[in-house]
């Protein structure tokens, strides 16, 4: 059974810090393309930063803000969010992706609000 369980999520004041963590279990976590969607309210979800391997890329509007990793041994996908914005309110999602199987798999989501 595939698990993603996304935490630390919470609400922070703008210019704050926040650290998503995402737990996977169920799959060989090395080989799967790893990202963070978020989701605002009333708007589509969008991708927010992914990594294959060692390749990362983000969206324009997180860049040089926020920085995507992994860490192998774990498991573990982070995103490490700093001088938040409000626009960056949002509930953020982890998916694993692997193209050779067609293997899809999401989180339940963490909720980030930036408000003072």
């Amino acid at each position: 059974q595939v698990q993603l369980v996304e935490s630390g999520g919470g609400l922070v004041q703008p210019g704050g810090s926040l650290r998503l963590s995402c737990a996977a279990s169920g799959i060989i976590f090395s080989i799967y393309t790893m990202g963070w969607y978020r989701q605002a309210p009333g708007k589509q979800r969008e991708l927010v930063a992914r990594i294959i391997r060692g390749d990362t890329t983000y969206t324009d509007s997180v860049k040089g803000r926020f920085t995507i990793s992994r860490d192998n041994a774990k498991n573990t996908l982070y995103l490490q969010m700093n001088s938040l914005k409000p626009e960056d309110t949002a509930i953020y999602y982890c998916n694993a992706y692997l193209i050779q199987l067609g293997h899809d798999y999401w989180g339940q989501g963490t909720q980030v609000t930036v408000s003072s």
